[in-house]
């Protein structure tokens, strides 16, 4: 088995609905997003999926989301904006866009980072 990740950044603010606590008032984070992509066969030049095309795609989610207030944008106009919460977003949203690649990759997991020792990942 490969495994490939990519690391992308952006900057948004959010305040968590229902929670007892400060971060349920407007704040920010500059967030970090990993994909990580797994596959048990390379191409034909020895690469399981082009890292340019993955950047791509983290940039094409991070677009929408990269300096507004989360809680604003659909879908966390109605969805909580908690880190678990975005993950999730950005594994739907580059799952959308991802082609290419070897017949055996895939998105294995995305981990959001909210600060540098607390993050969320999703994986189906």
């Amino acid at each position: 088995m490969f495994q490939i990740s990519v690391e992308e950044t952006f900057s948004a603010g959010h305040a968590l609905r229902g929670y007892k606590g400060k971060c349920e008032n407007p704040h920010g984070h500059n967030y970090k997003v990993q994909v990580l992509l797994e596959g048990a066969a390379l191409d034909s030049i020895g690469l399981l999926y082009d890292f340019t095309h993955v950047k791509q795609v983290l940039k094409d989610v991070i677009l929408g989301v990269d300096h507004k207030f989360l809680n604003d944008q659909p879908p966390f106009d109605t969805l909580n904006p908690s880190a678990e919460n975005i993950a999730k977003y950005f594994f739907d949203e580059a799952a959308k866009r991802m082609h290419g690649g070897t017949a055996s990759a895939r998105i294995k997991s995305i981990t959001v980072w909210e600060t540098d020792t607390t993050s969320a990942t999703y994986w189906p």
